[in-house]
């Protein structure tokens, strides 16, 4: 009897239990059931056809197209200082003077026997006229000229060297002299840094050689002035790669208003490269899985995944190289809980997509949009 009464509460429990997975399958399909039925509500965009480019972003150096030491050619005292540090020069502004009594004497005497030295070859040339004297003590003379001519040159260098002048404009350094001080041959004065537009050395890595060239605009920024951004373009290109790191070295012409840029300061760069006409979605609408970047569009109130290859980057915008339409609208909010085949229900998001102004819906006329950073 209580085997019986076992049998019986085994086969109640089996029946229970067969009933209750049977309710939970039926109750977790019908709601499967439910929510494809239930159309979601998202958000979607057409593509905007815009003019995007691609950026290279580097750091570089600063230097100065000139930048040189002043130093001495010759030994001698201080008799001027004609510069402050940080002071703006101009071309042959004398700034440093040296004791020149011996060498302006020496000047003197040498001029003096050139006055000498020309009369008496002008006598002789008179004279040789009339036959008074032969042809080879007038050209005994003639070579005593010329002799007295270069001693004259070589004695006005000799003073010169005692004048240390600014070679082209710019801005002079610190200095450690003063009047009185003995400067030897070779001490440095001063540096002489000049002004204008100033060169910035970097590089590009080698996958941009076919699209770097000589004149195209960048733009830098530095920790110094956070707050300014300095135009210029591509002036240089290196002749051969770095073995190492596979890029090209090249400098940049940087403009630089009211002198403000120091040589050795340390710069970012943001170098335009090619510009084409694309399509631009929002960066939002993407998608990535790996190395995959996928979308949801809409077709007749169906949504469904498309593999995307994408191209250059701008805050908020991202260009799409193929995988898009023109026509194509573009899940842009809720695509993260969608399916393939999953219903929905499109609102137009006319703001979801930032754009430069003067850009268009893809397929219509109009000018340039805001340009992408290369990924």
């Amino acid at each position: 009897m209580a085997k019986q009464w076992v049998i019986a509460l085994f086969i109640t429990l089996l029946a229970g239990a067969a009933v209750f997975v049977f309710q939970t399958f039926y109750k977790a399909e019908e709601a499967a059931v439910t929510r494809e039925k239930q159309a979601r509500v998202v958000n979607v965009v057409t593509p905007v056809s815009a003019s995007v480019s691609d950026r290279v972003t580097a750091v570089g150096t600063l230097r100065s197209r000139q930048q040189i030491e002043l130093t001495s050619e010759v030994s001698g005292r201080i008799v001027e200082l004609n510069f402050e540090p940080g002071q703006l020069v101009e071309k042959g502004q004398l700034l440093v003077r040296l004791s020149d009594r011996q060498a302006s004497a020496d000047l003197q005497v040498a001029e003096a026997n050139l006055r000498d030295a020309r009369r008496q070859y002008e006598r002789a040339r008179s004279l040789r006229s009339n036959n008074s004297i032969s042809q080879a003590q007038l050209d005994l003379l003639r070579t005593q000229l010329e002799v007295a001519e270069a001693q004259q040159v070589a004695a006005s260098t000799r003073l010169a060297d005692h004048r240390i002048e600014a070679p082209f404009a710019g801005t002079v350094g610190l200095r450690d002299l003063s009047v009185g001080a003995y400067l030897n041959v070779g001490d440095t004065v001063a540096t002489l840094d000049a002004t204008g537009p100033m060169e910035l050395n970097f590089s590009v890595p080698e996958r941009y050689l076919g699209a770097v060239d000589q004149g195209q605009a960048l733009s830098a920024t530095t920790a110094a002035f956070p707050d300014d951004t300095f135009r210029g373009k591509l002036a240089e290109l290196g002749s051969r790669l770095d073995e190492l790191s596979r890029t090209l070295p090249v400098k940049a012409l940087i403009e630089n208003p009211n002198g403000r840029l120091k040589p050795g300061l340390f710069m970012s760069v943001d170098l335009i490269l090619r510009r084409r006409d694309s399509l631009v979605i929002p960066e939002q609408a993407v998608l990535v899985q790996g190395s995959h970047a996928y979308v949801f569009v809409v077709n007749e109130d169906t949504a469904s995944r498309k593999k995307v290859v994408l191209g250059s980057r701008e805050p908020g915008q991202v260009e799409v190289s193929s995988g898009l339409s023109a026509s194509d609208q573009v899940v842009v909010t809720g695509q993260d809980r969608l399916s393939s085949g999953d219903l929905v229900s499109i609102q137009i998001d006319e703001e979801a997509l930032v754009v430069d102004k003067n850009a268009v819906p893809a397929g219509g006329q109009g000018a340039e949009a805001a340009s992408g950073s290369a990924l």
